[in-house]
C-alpha cells in the first residue's frame, strides 16, 4: 500500500492534495478535483470521510487562520501526463509509515497511519500462551482443544484470495459506473472475478467437509465466505443489469455507492489476514468492521436519495425508473453483504478473542 503526498507551494512541507469547497460539488467530488489539479491523480473518491484535521493557513497579508480539512480516501486509477499545477509541487508516493512521519499535523498523521499493513502472524507458541491467558478456564473444552490442535486446510489463504476478487471487482464496478468507452472491459473484469470467487468458495466448502480440525467453527467459516461471495455476486448482477439495459450513463448517487463499495472491499481485504491472530488483532478488527457498518448506512442514504431523484426525473419515462431502480437495488445489496461480512467477523472476535 502506498500513500501519495505533495508539497505545499509556500512552506514546501508534505501535505495531501486539498482545497477550498467548490460550489455545486459535494465535498468528496471537490477533493477528487483538487487531487487532479494538484497531483494529476484520477480515481474514485469515497463519499464517506475518514476524519478531519486542522492547520494554520496563511493569508496573502501574512496573517493566518485555522482551516479544517475533511479527508476522503481516493482509490487511484491513474495519473495524467499533464495537470494544472505540475511543476509547482513535488509529488511522491510513500509507504504508510513514511507518509505518516512526513506530515506535520498530528490528526493527519493518525488518519494516514490507520492505513497500515496487517501484522505478521506470531509464532505458534506465543499465540497459544496469549490465548490461554486471555481465556483462562472459562472456555468450552472443544474450543480449547480446537485452538491447540494443528490446523488443516488453507482457509486463511482462501479468505484472502476471495477478498482480492472483491477488491478487483469493486474497482471495476466503480469505473464501469463512470461510463465511457471502457465499460465492456470493466464488465468483463467483474464477470471474471465472480467466476474466480465461485471457484474459491467451492474449494472452501470442500475443505470444510474433509478437514478434521478447522480454525473456527465450520458454520462460521461457511457463513463468512458465503457473505463475501454474495457481495461479488451482487456486483456481477449490477454489471449484467447495465449490459442488459444498455446503460451508458449513471446518476451521481450510483457512482457514490460504487465508491463506498471500493472502500468496503479494501477494508474487507485488510481484515482477512488479521483473522489469523484474533487475540492480537481484535481491536483493529472491531475498528475496521465498525467502519464497514457505517459505510453501509451511508449507502442506504444514497440509495434513498437516488431513488427519490430518479422518480422525479423519470415521470415521463417509466422505464428509466424501472432500470434505475434495478441498478440501485443491486448496489444496495452489495453494501448489505459487506455489512454481513462485518457481522460475521465481529462474531468471530466475540467467540474466539
Amino acid at each position: 500500500m502506498r500513500i501519495l503526498l505533495i508539497t505545499s507551494r509556500d512552506t514546501r512541507r508534505w501535505v495531501i492534495p486539498k482545497g477550498n469547497p467548490i460550489r455545486g460539488l459535494a465535498a468528496h467530488r471537490a477533493a477528487e478535483q483538487e487531487a487532479f489539479e494538484e497531483a494529476g491523480i484520477r480515481g474514485i473518491a469515497c463519499p464517506s470521510s475518514l476524519g478531519r484535521y486542522s492547520y494554520p493557513k496563511r493569508r496573502a497579508d501574512g496573517s493566518a487562520r485555522i482551516a479544517t480539512v475533511d479527508v476522503f480516501p481516493l482509490a487511484v486509477t491513474g495519473q495524467a501526463e499533464d495537470w494544472p499545477e505540475q511543476g509547482e509541487r513535488d509529488v511522491r508516493w510513500f509507504s504508510v509509515e513514511d507518509a505518516a512521519s512526513a506530515v506535520d499535523e498530528p490528526d493527519l498523521k493518525s488518519i494516514i497511519a490507520a492505513f497500515r499493513e496487517p501484522p505478521t502472524a506470531p509464532r505458534l507458541g506465543a499465540r497459544f500462551i496469549l490465548w490461554l491467558r486471555s481465556q483462562g478456564g472459562r472456555i468450552p473444552m472443544l474450543r480449547w482443544f480446537q485452538a491447540l490442535m494443528p490446523k488443516q486446510g488453507r482457509f486463511f489463504e482462501q479468505f484472502e484470495e476471495h477478498a482480492a476478487t472483491l477488491v478487483a471487482g469493486a474497482d471495476a464496478l466503480a469505473q464501469l459506473l463512470q461510463g465511457g468507452p471502457g465499460m465492456a472491459e470493466h464488465r468483463q473484469t467483474i464477470f471474471d472475478r465472480e467466476h474466480e470467487a465461485d471457484d474459491i468458495i467451492r474449494d472452501v466448502l470442500q475443505d470444510v467437509r474433509r478437514t478434521l480440525i478447522t480454525p473456527f467453527d465450520r458454520s462460521a467459516i461457511t457463513d463468512l465466505i458465503g457473505s463475501m461471495d454474495d457481495a461479488i455476486d451482487q456486483m456481477n448482477q449490477t454489471a449484467k443489469a447495465t449490459e442488459i439495459f444498455d446503460c451508458q450513463s449513471f446518476a451521481p448517487q450510483m457512482q457514490d455507492m460504487a465508491a463506498l463499495i471500493v472502500e468496503a472491499a479494501r477494508i474487507t481485504a485488510e481484515t482477512m489476514p488479521l483473522l489469523r491472530s484474533l487475540n492480537l488483532n481484535a481491536p483493529r478488527l472491531l475498528e475496521l468492521t465498525e467502519r464497514l457498518v457505517k459505510l453501509e448506512g451511508h449507502a442506504d442514504e444514497l440509495h434513498e436519495a437516488g431513488v427519490k431523484a430518479l422518480f422525479k426525473s423519470a415521470r415521463r419515462e417509466p422505464m428509466d425508473f424501472v432500470v434505475g431502480r434495478e441498478i440501485y437495488s443491486h448496489l444496495e445489496k452489495v453494501t448489505d453483504r459487506f455489512e454481513d461480512v462485518a457481522n460475521e467477523i465481529q462474531g468471530l472476535v466475540i467467540d474466539h478473542a
